[in-house]
């Protein structure tokens, strides 16, 4: 059985897993759908090395009047950028590559994949004396709360998720995203195919529909499409150990020399 919840000050059921078979179990829980008897988790996973870390996008983090130099910072992006670099010109297809090489954007990188988000908490051996967690967002849920107008595009898409084409052909750019609704409402995408690292990631991105608001927030407000999996310090070596097994590594998720080496020194550190 899974470990006691709690509440996190996001408002979300809590499990702290104390095994390997406690962390698979909630990991996996509540992927069975019964419409397709398929086991398809409606879940979108981030991982992080320590549970006191927020879900705050590198755009919050510049501080100060962040939310004002937004559209400075895009603009900039798409003036210096060569135009080839995207395949489409669309603030959602430079939005993508801006987050993939760096530039501070309201995104928040997360995975459909429950074993890339362990990889993420165990991949800086520097914080193995913390605890680590997965936190886990319902895209069902999160898009339960869209406006009518987004909602009717997922559904004729028979989509769970956004595409950058299904976003570019609703909304022409953030200020109109932002006068969707009064309220800040959360939506989930997949990136393009930009680069392998992205595939092998099978990474999505989370956007607030304005750039000030806060996900924590956003989540306190709704509770039940969150879940914050906590991997204890003293489970994360057996779970680096199984993931490196499994082949889940840097050497496959960040494909290149950067990410063998990354692999090799992690893999032949002295514990």
């Amino acid at each position: 059985m899974l470990a006691h919840l709690h509440h996190v000050p996001a408002g979300s059921a809590s499990v702290r897993a104390n095994s390997w078979a406690e962390l698979w179990e909630a990991l996996f829980a509540s992927s069975y759908d019964e419409g397709l008897k398929r086991h398809r988790s409606k879940f979108a996973f981030r991982g992080v090395s320590c549970e006191a870390y927020g879900l705050i996008s590198s755009l919050m983090r510049l501080g100060g009047d962040y939310s004002a130099l937004e559209p400075h910072l895009l603009r900039n992006f798409r003036k210096y950028a060569h135009r080839s670099a995207v395949e489409s010109d669309t603030i959602w297809h430079w939005l993508t590559l801006a987050q993939h090489h760096g530039l501070p954007t309201r995104l928040l990188d997360w995975t459909f994949s429950p074993l890339i988000a362990l990889h993420f908490v165990t991949a800086d051996l520097a914080r193995f004396d913390m605890d680590g967690c997965v936190w886990m967002v319902s895209y069902d849920a999160a898009h339960a709360d869209l406006p009518a107008s987004l909602a009717q595009a997922l559904e004729r898409e028979g989509c769970d998720v956004f595409t950058v084409e299904m976003l570019a052909a609703n909304i022409e750019d953030l200020a109109a995203l932002a006068d969707l609704a009064r309220d800040p409402f959360l939506l989930f995408f997949e990136p393009p195919a930009l680069a392998e690292r992205i595939v092998n990631q099978y990474a999505l991105f989370s956007v607030l529909s304005k750039p000030d608001a806060s996900l924590d927030e956003w989540l306190a407000r709704h509770p039940s499409a969150v879940r914050q999996v906590i991997v204890p310090a003293s489970l994360k070596w057996e779970v680096r150990d199984k993931l490196d097994q499994a082949n889940v590594t840097e050497r496959v998720l960040m494909p290149g020399l950067d990410g063998l080496c990354r692999w090799l020194k992690r893999h032949y550190s002295a514990r």
